[in-house]
């Protein structure tokens, strides 16, 4: 690949509470880049104390991409990442910025860097399978079909009848799931980068996933949860996965206590870690491992030591 026609990125990822964010903040403001999140919550409007969002000020005046970009009842599929990722990396070339990618969904990462194999379609079927649902109960009898062939992408669609379509298009196909096809990527790397993998000690981040917790929940993440569920977030399509919300919900209708929801969400999370953890040791031979706490200035020396030529 032509480096010099098309410049590095720098790929910043990690587990939950490792440090990337700050540490990505720090290398665009150094290298005259911009941020583009990796993270799949995200992206909702609303979801910001729960999802360690970044606000205006922790920004430092970095432009931030793929931040407060959808609405709660809009899905997100890993097909859609990609494609705004990629317009967001464009952009900011033409900027003459460098793209600093940053996040700890590691399956988005993957599926940017190494790209997925295209979804098989068949234009007779799709209009077949859209003439064979297009009546009052064809919601419901797509969702039967789909529970017997195929579970995984109904729980995933079940509130999209053309999405279901879609999804039973391609078993019809290929006998494979769509949540199988998105596990598949092709082996070479589509951009060239310098990526770096924020580690730490289990107990240091099992001390610091708690901390943050605590420290969440005192800076109105009760309250925010409590608003975003009642404007439906325990029901939309994709954000009900976001972390937490749901243990919230449970507080405020007294199933559990204060106490319990601390140690809930933070086992949840630190659950959340170990699986990004071994997902990243797995799944990204390009990335360099740094152990934290580190000489940030030395890393981030490093760094531009990597990218050099295609600085500004």
């Amino acid at each position: 690949m032509n480096t010099g026609a098309n410049p590095k990125i720098l790929v910043i990822s990690g587990p939950t509470a490792s440090g990337k964010t700050a540490l990505a903040i720090k290398a665009a403001q150094r290298f005259s880049g911009e941020v583009i999140s990796a993270d799949s919550m995200q992206v909702y409007r609303g979801l910001d104390i729960g999802t360690a969002k970044p606000d205006a000020a922790e920004q430092q005046g970095v432009a931030h991409h793929l931040i407060d970009i959808l609405d709660i009842d809009a899905s997100l599929d890993v097909f859609s990442f990609v494609a705004m990722a990629e317009q967001a990396i464009a952009q900011i070339r033409s900027r003459g910025h460098l793209p600093v990618i940053a996040g700890g969904t590691g399956f988005y990462l993957i599926a940017l860097l190494y790209g997925l194999v295209p979804l098989p379609a068949d234009p007779e079927i799709r209009a077949e399978l859209d003439h064979r649902f297009d009546h009052p109960r064809g919601h419901e009898e797509l969702k039967e079909i789909m529970q017997s062939c195929d579970p995984r992408d109904l729980e995933r669609w079940h509130m999209h009848r053309r999405k279901l379509i879609r999804a039973y298009e391609v078993f019809l196909i290929s006998g494979k799931s769509i949540s199988e096809w998105q596990t598949l990527t092709h082996p070479e790397l589509r951009f060239p980068v310098v990526s770096i993998n924020l580690c730490r000690e289990r107990e240091e981040l099992k001390t610091r996933i708690r901390q943050r917790t605590v420290l969440m929940l005192e800076n109105g993440w009760i309250k925010e949860a409590e608003n975003m569920i009642a404007a439906g977030l325990l029901n939309s399509p994709t954000a009900h996965q976001a972390m937490g919300y749901k243990l919230i919900g449970m507080y405020l209708d007294g199933a559990i206590t204060y106490d319990e929801l601390i140690e809930r969400i933070a086992t949840a999370t630190w659950q959340l870690a170990r699986r990004q953890i071994t997902w990243f040791k797995k799944q990204h031979p390009e990335t360099r491992h740094i152990l934290m706490p580190c000489d940030e200035e030395q890393l981030l020396d490093d760094i531009k030591q990597q990218l050099n030529d295609h600085l500004q």
